[in-house]
């Protein structure tokens, strides 16, 4: 069998029969769990799979003019460790993702950008997660006047930041140093396209 050609390689939206929904979860998050009852098309055999649905997020690769990153060192509970991450927030509803790119980069890195690009979008978790991330290259970066409306608590009033060399970061990545999902993919997408990547247009 031959393989297929690289420009059909690509996922593609299908929707199976959904027969009933029931919520199992909704609360101050802004996240919520249904069970969904399913069928594949055509068979009329039924069966239950939990959707967490989510807003979807923004992540942040910003890097000076020295090739240096800016990461975050912020203490995540649920996996009971202190991460290497890129500035990430939430996707309002409605909400452009470059919009909360741009907005979680203020508010986190105290940072503005004049030159935006899209890097590539990933589902983290699609047999379970409705979460759709897209994660942007931010060049040309000055300080920002302030932080907005964001006040950092709890975790985030607790987070670092340093600068690390983008070599540094690949080299973490592939010896399994750091292993936070979204950094880990920007850095390699960026790695991998070399000064292609760097001078995409955004999307």
């Amino acid at each position: 069998m031959s393989p297929e050609p690289s420009a059909e390689l690509r996922d593609r939206p299908e929707s199976w029969p959904v027969h009933a929904s029931e919520d199992i979860w909704t609360g101050p998050a802004p996240f919520s769990v249904r069970r969904d009852h399913i069928s594949a098309p055509g068979d009329p055999d039924q069966f239950g799979r939990l959707v967490l649905v989510h807003p979807g997020a923004s992540v942040v690769l910003a890097m000076n003019e020295d090739k240096r990153v800016l990461v975050l060192h912020q203490y995540r509970h649920p996996a009971g460790r202190r991460f290497v991450e890129l500035p990430a927030g939430l996707v309002d509803a409605g909400e452009d993702p470059l919009v909360a790119a741009q907005r979680e980069l203020r508010e986190e890195a105290l940072l503005v950008a004049r030159s935006w690009s899209h890097l590539v979008t990933t589902y983290p978790s699609p047999g379970l997660s409705s979460e759709r991330i897209e994660i942007y290259l931010a060049r040309d970066l000055s300080p920002a006047p302030d932080r907005g409306n964001f006040e950092p608590t709890h975790e985030e009033a607790d987070m670092t930041v340093s600068w690390v060399p983008m070599h540094s970061l690949v080299e973490g990545v592939l010896t399994g140093r750091l292993t936070d999902g979204p950094l880990a993919l920007a850095v390699l997408t960026v790695a991998a396209g070399g000064e292609n990547t760097l001078s995409r247009s955004p999307r």
